[in-house]
């Protein structure tokens, strides 16, 4: 179909004076002529593609930006419970340092690459002869509830440490224990330091 022809139809369809098209022509038939006409015309062949790309590249950087924030506060989720469930009596000091802990496990080789996974791993204890988790309270029953106030400080102090917002002395770190036990494998690490009632190593 010539162009002559098809600027004819598109200018009727639009102005809705084509005896055959009316007010009744459907959307997706005026869409159609639209596109014909753009691509008979070599000046617009480059607009129609340029269009195109703009509407796909919004839709794919929306999707990925609502990924990408729900990974995120999944990511927070995770490494505040864990600050909770394991330091939440500790200063704040030893609060970023347990999330500073999960942190270095995550940038570690021998840790897995996500804070969730992470926090929930679990290995294989010969001794028990069962999967052992890293962190204790993975293994007990859900809390019903949290204590709100303590549970925002830990959600403040995981963003903070997430976003690499506060300096540490415990570069390094991937171990811990509470003062009051003496785990066999203390022996064999390197004492950083003692925040509040956790001893770190490395």
């Amino acid at each position: 179909m010539g162009a002559s022809i098809l600027d004819g139809m598109f200018r009727n369809v639009l102005h809705n004076k084509s005896a055959g098209f009316g007010f009744a022509t459907p959307l997706s038939v005026r869409w159609l002529y639209l596109k014909s006409y753009l691509l008979t015309r070599e000046e617009y062949h480059f607009v129609f593609a340029a269009l195109l790309f703009l509407v796909f590249s919004s839709m794919a950087f929306f999707i990925y930006e609502t990924i990408v924030d729900r990974n995120i506060s999944r990511e927070l989720g995770c490494l505040a419970l864990n600050i909770y469930h394991e330091a939440r009596g500790e200063p704040k000091e030893g609060q970023i340092a347990v999330a500073k802990v999960t942190m270095n496990r995550v940038a570690s080789r021998r840790y897995p690459d996500t804070i969730c996974r992470v926090v929930y791993q679990k290995k294989w204890d010969r001794i028990r002869k069962r999967y052992v988790s890293a962190f204790s309270w993975t293994e007990l029953p859900p809390a019903k509830e949290l204590d709100r106030k303590t549970w925002e400080r830990a959600l403040q102090i995981a963003k903070t440490v997430y976003y690499d917002q506060q300096p540490s002395r415990l570069d390094g770190a991937l171990f811990y224990h509470a003062i009051h036990i003496r785990p066999s494998w203390a022996g064999k690490k390197t004492r950083i330091a003692k925040i509040g009632r956790h001893i770190f190593y490395k």
